[in-house]
């Protein structure tokens, strides 16, 4: 009977084993499980942006006096060579009128100084004048021509600026509020009536970091058809542009302050949608698009700045992988890294998930 104490604390110490085993080891977690698959993936990076007129001029006088007559509505289209603006033209006609009658005393005075010459090269063919009379003739003869010549150059200048009182579009553009009204006294060159922009095509400027710059570098010399469907336009009130843009121009150089630089991508405006200066969003196609890993955005569990997933084992239990993200597509992400095609990922039920938990589902 001396043995059964012993007997009895290894009963006691087993138990109590077997109940702290039951206690370490908690109840399989339910969760929901689904297959990361591979999918077609398309997205874009956007820039904030600003329509740019190609083709926008300060419409200015070229020649002082008072505006007698404006042809436009303000803010219409108007075609190239319509006429905008018109000064007094009448000091400008009567300069016209005067170097037209300067130029015909000037032909009949070379008429005349020709006819002499011609009069005394018959002379002193025959001996009969003085060979100095003859010299100067002649020379007479030439300041005449040289006259005419200077007359018909101010007939000319007289003609140009007669032709300044009239003020045309120089493209066909959208024109804007005028800047003087009917009789105002405008100077040459100095009076800014208006601004004219165009319209169609339009550019649309926006800014990148030197560090993305070789993308759109890399845009430039693929196919047509590639670069412009890499490219698309968001009107400010959120509607999609109904046409693809075309890469025009990246800027020279890059800004040595703030290391970056201007890419301008050209789009047809037949609707007029776009108006120069129009905040607008350039949506530039992600060199990441194509078949990617794609998993719901709620399995991702972010821990100190990096980002996890539980994947299901063979064995149930969640198995924690770090894992890659690349862009997220609306209740989707696609991972990098991390989680191969065809495994299983937990997407509800992770709050109470640790690694290497047991699993049910």
């Amino acid at each position: 009977m001396k043995y059964l104490p012993l007997f009895f604390f290894l009963l006691l110490a087993a138990c109590g084993k077997k109940a702290d085993d039951q206690k370490a080891a908690p109840p399989p977690t339910p969760v929901t499980l689904v297959v990361a698959r591979v999918a077609p993936v398309v997205y874009y990076d956007d820039y904030p942006a600003t329509a740019t007129a190609l083709n926008v001029v300060e419409l200015r006088a070229q020649i002082g006096g008072l505006v007698t007559g404006i042809f436009f509505r303000e803010g219409e289209v108007v075609p190239k060579g319509k006429k905008l603006y018109e000064l007094d033209q009448r000091q400008y006609q009567d300069a016209v009128q005067q170097a037209r009658a300067n130029l015909t005393a000037a032909q009949a005075n070379a008429a005349n100084a020709q006819t002499n010459a011609a009069r005394y090269q018959r002379l002193a063919a025959q001996d009969a004048v003085a060979k100095q009379l003859l010299d100067n003739a002649a020379t007479a003869a030439t300041t005449a021509r040289a006259q005419v010549a200077a007359a018909a150059a101010g007939v000319s200048s007289a003609q140009t600026s007669l032709g300044f009182a009239r003020i045309t579009a120089p493209f066909a553009g959208r024109i804007g509020l005028s800047q003087v009204r009917l009789g105002a006294q405008v100077g040459a060159g100095s009076t800014l009536l208006n601004t004219i922009s165009s319209e169609d095509p339009m550019g649309v400027d926006f800014v990148v970091t030197a560090t993305d710059l070789p993308r759109f570098v890399a845009l430039q010399t693929t196919r047509p058809a590639a670069r412009d469907s890499a490219l698309r336009l968001v009107l400010p009130d959120g509607r999609p542009y109904p046409l693809p843009g075309r890469l025009r121009v990246i800027d020279r150089g890059v800004n040595a302050q703030t290391g970056t630089t201007t890419v301008r991508v050209e789009f047809a405006n037949p609707r007029r949608l776009l108006r120069d200066g129009m905040s607008v969003t350039i949506r530039v196609l992600n060199t990441q698009s194509g078949q990617r890993l794609v998993v719901p955005y709620k399995a991702i569990v972010e821990q100190m700045g990096e980002n996890f997933v539980y994947v299901a084992t063979d064995s149930s239990t969640a198995q924690q992988r770090k894992v890659t993200l690349g862009p997220r597509l609306q209740n989707q992400i696609v991972l990098l890294t991390g989680v191969k095609a065809g495994e299983k990922v937990v997407s509800e039920g992770l709050q109470k998930l640790k690694d290497g938990g047991k699993i049910s589902f």
